[in-house]
Parts: structure tokens; sequence; C-alpha cells
């Protein structure tokens, strides 16, 4: 009897060890596991500013080769474009697994390994890849395959690792490579309203061009611009809408439309929320939410919800993506946001007698949204925002179970 008593007693602690568990389904999340160590806040910084940490969130079975705040600096102090700066980091992100063990037991001695810039598509030649050489010594070399067997930075050390999934390394300095440092095209010199106009948003171009906003958004491309042009069919069909706007409203209609920094679409699929935008100020909050649905992203306001239907350019620091609706602020378009049903009055206790007519001015009815369009059809409230997940620890309702019925079946058993 003891003796099933203590085996019983064994599976309840192991059934509540498991239900205690934290999930590891979570996906890495590179900028967390940086910041918790000062001497790569600079090589951190960069991987956000440059959208690249996003994209190391979405892969598998990656190594990223961080630097010191030295390193960077000397990296830094070439004042290449934002964009040759993404190609150099991108350069430090193998597209394979290699921990310490690995790069000490690598097969014949070298390796090759392809990077985040060959995978680009921007890396001419073999300049994308980086070859990995176990030397003498117990030392690990990186050079760019271009670089003519010369070895350009060793292993330091092991900074964390999620086996098979993501290996986070330290390499002596910042791999050289003179095809990552080209400058890339400067999206600055781009027309944008020749740009949309020539791939379905004439009709926003066009209005953009009439109006201060526009000089909005040439001022922010340099440091970063995101446009959501509404395709011409969704403009056309908002324009009387549109011209019933002040001079003020007008320009915030146009701007709402705009975000200040580049969003690539992997990017804006893997940070959705609430979001500012070139209309934001101080309590004029022009905000909307991007959110995922499918493979699709939408872009929703307390309004309406607009899809993403095509990209026209996505090269740091712009992105301009085509919608399929026009974006309504709540701010300008109050009157169509949807009214919430009211609670259901309490019932009246049996003893009670039924209350008299009130004699109260009703409130008109909230006025219909317009029909003649589905570019600017109100869809209702903003859904109720989805935490990052990346690192907090997850309820399991299926676990929750499994843990319940395993309890069952052993002091039914006793």
């Amino acid at each position: 009897m003891q003796l099933r008593r203590a085996a019983a007693a064994s599976a309840v602690v192991l059934c509540l060890s498991l239900f205690l568990l934290p999930s590891t389904s979570d996906a890495h999340n590179i900028t967390r596991i940086l910041a918790k160590f000062p001497e790569f806040s600079t090589f951190n910084h960069y991987l956000t500013v440059t959208q690249l940490a996003p994209e190391i969130n979405r892969r598998e079975t990656i190594t990223v080769c961080a630097v010191d705040n030295a390193g960077m600096a000397d990296l830094l102090s070439k004042h290449l474009t934002l964009g040759a700066l993404k190609n150099v980091l991108s350069l430090h992100v193998l597209l394979d697994y290699f921990d310490a063990k690995k790069l000490h037991e690598i097969t014949d001695g070298t390796a090759l390994a392809a990077t985040m810039f060959q995978a680009t598509g921007s890396a001419p030649g073999s300049s994308g890849f980086i070859n990995i050489t176990d030397l003498k010594g117990g030392k690990v070399g990186f050079s760019p395959e271009d670089n003519g067997g010369v070895v350009s930075a060793t292993f330091v050390k092991t900074v964390q690792a999620i086996p098979y999934n993501i290996s986070v390394i330290q390499i002596s300095t910042i791999l050289p490579s003179p095809e990552a440092e080209a400058p890339a095209p400067g999206p600055s010199q781009m027309n944008l309203t020749a740009l949309m106009s020539a791939h379905g948003c004439k009709v926003f171009a066009e209005t953009l061009l009439a109006n201060p906003a526009e000089q909005t958004y040439e001022d922010n491309i340099e440091s970063g611009l995101t446009i959501f042009c509404p395709g011409d069919d969704a403009m056309k069909g908002f324009m009387p809408k549109y011209k019933n706007l002040s001079a003020a409203g007008k320009q915030s209609l146009l701007e709402y439309h705009g975000i200040p920094v580049y969003q690539s679409l992997s990017g804006l699929r893997s940070s959705n929320g609430l979001t500012n935008t070139l209309a934001t100020d101080g309590a004029s909050k022009y905000d909307f939410t991007v959110q995922n649905d499918g493979t699709d992203v939408t872009i929703k306001t307390k309004i309406v919800t607009a899809k993403i239907t095509n990209t026209l350019i996505d090269e740091q620091p712009l992105a301009i993506y085509e919608l399929n609706k026009v974006l309504l602020p709540k701010e300008l378009f109050s009157a169509l946001a949807p009214t919430p049903s009211p609670a259901p009055a309490p019932a009246p206790e049996a003893d009670a007698k039924s209350p008299k007519p009130s004699t109260k001015h009703k409130s008109p009815p909230a006025p219909a949204a317009p029909s003649d369009s589905p570019a600017y059809a109100p869809d209702g409230d903003v859904a109720d925002q989805t935490a990052d997940g990346n690192s907090a620890f997850r309820f399991n309702g299926g676990r929750f179970g499994a843990v319940i019925l395993s309890l069952w079946f052993v002091f039914l058993h006793l």
C-alpha cells in the first residue's frame, strides 16, 4: 500500500513539474539577448535601426557574430549610408548554426557559410559567403570568401546559444567587405509621387502633391519612411469625402498614411501593435494598429481595416505599400465610429412597479456610414492587442487538461 502511495506521489510531482515548465515554442529575440550584455549595445542598436533584428527573429538555425562597442566604433567611423551599414551587419549573420563545440569540430578544418547579405541578392558573386577555419592553438578564424583567404576576425566567446535555433557569438573585429560597404542608391533622390503614380496609386500621389503633407514625406525619407498609399479605386471613391475636410484635416489625413520609420514587410509581420504616424502630434494620437491576418498584413483604425495588396518599393530607408482602402482616423471621422451596444438593463424585481416611460429627449441615432464605396466602410473597433510573447510565460490549456486527467487517474487507483 505504501509503495502504491509513493508511486502515486511521484506521478503527481511529475505531472505538476510538466505543467509548470515554461513553453519552449516562443521564438528567440536577438535584441533581448544582446540587451543583457552592455559591451554589445552599439551592435544591438544598429540591428534595430537597420531593421535586421526582426529578420533575425523570423529565422531559425542561424548564428549572429556580434562585435563589441570598440569594433562598432571602427565601422561607424567610415560614415557609411544606412543601407551599406545594413549590408555589413547582415554579413555577420550566418544562415547556419555554429556554437563553440561545432566551430572546433569543423570537418576538414574549414567550412563555407552563407549569410543574410547573400540571401538579399545584393551581394555580387560569392561576397555574401564567410569562410570559417579551425586554426592552430584552438582558435577559429572568420573571413569573407572574396578576402583572398586572409583571416579577418577570430572567435572570442559564446554569448548565448539556443541549440540548433540561434547561436550568438562574439568575434574580434568587423568583417571587411568592399561590396557590402558600397553605398546603396539613395531613395531620397526618387520622386515619390511619380513612383506611386506609376504603380497604381496615382490619385493618392496627385492629392499628396497638391498638399503641404508632401513636404512632410520628403523630410522623413533620409531617417526612414514607410508609406501606405490607397489604390486608385479606393481613393476615387473617397474623394468626395476628402473634399469636405478642412485644410488641416486634409493634411492630417494624408500624413496619417505614413510612419516615420522604415518597415519592411517582414518587419510589419513581426511588430504587430499600435503605431504612430506622421500625423501624430501630442494630444492628437492619429495612430493605427498593424495586425497579421494569416499571411496578409492589415492596418486597422477605429473605423476601417485596410489590407496591403502590393509592394511598390522596399529598399532601406523607404518602403511604399498599396492598400485596398483609405485609412480613416477617428480624430477626423468620429461620426463613423461604431457605438458600443448598451449593457442590458437589470431585470425588475417581482414586486417592483414598472417604470414610467422616460420623458427625456432621445439622442439621434449615429449617422449611417456611407455605402457607395467600400473604400471607407467602417469595420468596428480595434481588436484586443496581442502581447509580445518572445519571453513571457504562457498558460497552456492542453497541458493543464492533461495534468488534471493524470491526477484523476492516479487517485482513482489509490
